[in-house]
């Protein structure tokens, strides 16, 4: 070590004088250098006072960060969920199924005599009445032969004149002795078969009468022709052994009925008297009022559905045979049900259920569907209007477990 560095050892370091007893303090000769101690020492304390309240402050916020974290994960562990109440009743207390027009009167129209068509008077859509002529027909093989059955008639009375002459003089005769009874019998056995006869050739002429009365095509009730298959001069024959042609058809189309097949589940809503109503594509907005009549009174095992007959009054012939109608009935107000969206329900292989929120828990409760409107369903056993029925379960509900709601629903509580 130099000289120098000697120096500036000795002058860095200052020299510690050890008071001797009875002398006084270096702090006396030196006031400044014990408030410098002080000084340092509160420096020190406030330093380490500082220290201890930033690990105090770090400690207690990592802790309530940590429970703020736990309470924040505890929270989001429970599913928020939004409920519904059920509406009492159902949406609609009818059923709506298809059906086919028909005219409540309904016939082809044939000849009874065969011949040639002489005239026609009604075509397509003629409105005709009872009892109007609609065709003649030309039949003179008929006609010759009524003419021969008259002639035979003629002929068999003139017998039946002679027999009966005959019998009431040989009865005369056969009082005095002047004949005898053998020949008495014989005239009014005679007689007998005169007048049966005469009888058989009266019916030949009433037939061939009727049959050229056939000659002439009416109308069997107030009706629209629907079709004409003839024309004139064409052949009419009426034979057994020939398919006959059918010349007109006509229907009566002031009242319509139409079948339906009504489902066995809804055969309480087939109630003759009941009233129905219709509706139709070509008539949008408009309704047909008719009346249910009468029913098969069986189910029919194929289809399990229950015939029934519907009439609709059609004065002015607005409803056309045929057309496709919707056939609304009413159902019997019996069975008391509530109707829930389709999106609550659970499908699981306990069966149909859905969840409700009871005490802030969940419950998975068993339902029995009715009818299905497509966005709602009917609930007939299961729910009450006041319960709250969870929309759109998650497939991991499970029953007790707390949730939260997202909504408040009027119209019930979650009790």
């Amino acid at each position: 070590m130099t000289p120098s560095e000697e120096n500036v050892t000795t002058t860095s370091e200052p020299e510690m004088i050890e008071a001797q007893p009875g002398q006084p303090s270096p702090d006396e000769f030196h006031p400044h250098l014990g408030r410098g101690r002080r000084t340092a020492v509160l420096v020190a304390a406030a330093a380490l006072a500082a220290l201890a309240f930033l690990i105090y402050s770090g400690i207690h916020s990592r802790a309530a960060a940590e429970s703020r974290l736990k309470e924040r994960t505890e929270e989001a562990a429970i599913p928020t969920v939004s409920v519904v109440f059920p509406r009492e009743g159902a949406p609609t207390q009818e059923i709506v199924l298809p059906g086919n027009t028909q005219a409540f009167s309904d016939a082809p129209i044939y000849a009874r005599t065969s011949g040639y068509l002489k005239r026609w008077y009604f075509d397509i859509g003629a409105h005709v009445q009872k009892g109007q002529l609609l065709a003649e027909i030309e039949t003179p093989e008929v006609d010759q032969q009524l003419q021969q059955a008259r002639a035979d008639l003629h002929t068999s009375q003139a017998n039946l004149n002679i027999a009966k002459i005959t019998a009431a003089r040989w009865q005369d005769l056969v009082s005095t002795g002047s004949v005898s009874q053998q020949e008495t019998d014989q005239a009014v056995s005679n007689l007998s078969a005169v007048t049966a006869a005469a009888e058989s050739s009266a019916a030949n002429v009433r037939r061939l009468e009727q049959l050229q009365a056939f000659e002439r095509v009416y109308a069997p009730f107030d009706g629209i022709i629907t079709a004409r298959n003839t024309d004139i001069g064409a052949l009419i024959d009426a034979g057994a052994s020939a398919q006959p042609r059918e010349l007109f058809h006509i229907a009566a189309i002031r009242k319509l009925r139409l079948y339906v097949a009504v489902p066995e589940v809804y055969s309480r809503a087939a109630r003759s008297g009941a009233p129905a109503t219709l509706t139709l594509d070509e008539f949008p907005g408009q309704t047909f009022h008719g009346t249910l009549v009468r029913n098969a009174n069986s189910i029919d095992v194929a289809s399990r559905t229950l015939l029934v007959e519907v009439d609709v009054d059609n004065p002015t012939g607005q409803l056309l045979p045929g057309a496709y109608v919707f056939v609304h009935l009413k159902l019997p107000d019996e069975t008391r049900s509530v109707t829930v969206p389709s999106n609550t329900l659970i499908f699981r292989k306990e069966g149909l259920q859905v969840g409700l929120v009871r005490n802030d828990k969940t419950e998975l409760v068993p339902v029995k569907i009715g009818r299905d409107y497509g966005s709602s369903v009917e609930i007939v056993s299961g729910l009450q209007p006041t319960d709250a029925v969870i929309v759109d379960p998650s497939d991991s509900l499970v029953a007790g477990m707390p949730v939260r709601l997202s909504n408040k629903p009027t119209g019930g509580s979650s009790r």
